[in-house]
């Protein structure tokens, strides 16, 4: 793996030309290069502003916030406290401060969610796919919505019926 992908980070995806990209952004522009329609990044200069910026949240306070905790705080991480080639040593007041973020950002969601049908506004974008891959991934640091998030509960009921996060459930 790491001569495929020297980063030896996830996700990673090898190219119909050969080509390896191992990060989310990477992934992103080559998917929607790729395929274009329906955009996942928004069809208006105001649509794209918003995707942007609820992409650049859900990344840094959810799955940055669930991989902090994870990373520092399970036994399994031990050494791996940081993605990438080298080791290094886990920081458990780090792990403290991530469960906490993660929390906050459940948060953030319900309340954008009470207005809008989808994380960057009415329309279903990559917002969507990384705030799904957020919320379930923080089931590894025994956080999940609950009562306190109607809106989210709803909005994560309502991605199961998209076939690709169908074929993947919770």
């Amino acid at each position: 793996y790491r001569r495929l992908n020297p980063q030896c980070t996830v996700p990673a995806l090898v190219t119909e030309e050969g080509l390896v990209l191992g990060d989310n952004a990477a992934i992103a522009a080559y998917v929607e290069a790729r395929w274009p329609d329906p955009p996942l990044w928004g069809r208006t200069p105001a649509e794209k502003a918003a995707v942007a910026s609820w992409q650049w949240r859900v990344e840094f306070e959810g799955l940055v916030a669930v991989a902090e905790a994870l990373r520092n705080g399970s036994p399994a991480m031990a050494g791996r406290a940081l993605p990438g080639p080298v080791d290094h040593a886990q920081i458990p007041a780090l792990a403290e401060r991530g469960l906490r973020r993660a929390q906050q950002f459940l948060d953030t969601l319900e309340a954008q969610l009470a207005a809008h049908a989808h994380v960057a506004g009415d329309a279903f974008s990559i917002a969507d796919i990384t705030a799904v891959v957020a919320v379930d991934f923080a089931r590894v640091i025994k956080l999940r919505p609950g009562e306190r998030h109607p809106n989210l509960l709803r909005w994560r009921a309502a991605l199961a019926h998209r076939p690709a996060i169908a074929q993947h459930p919770t």
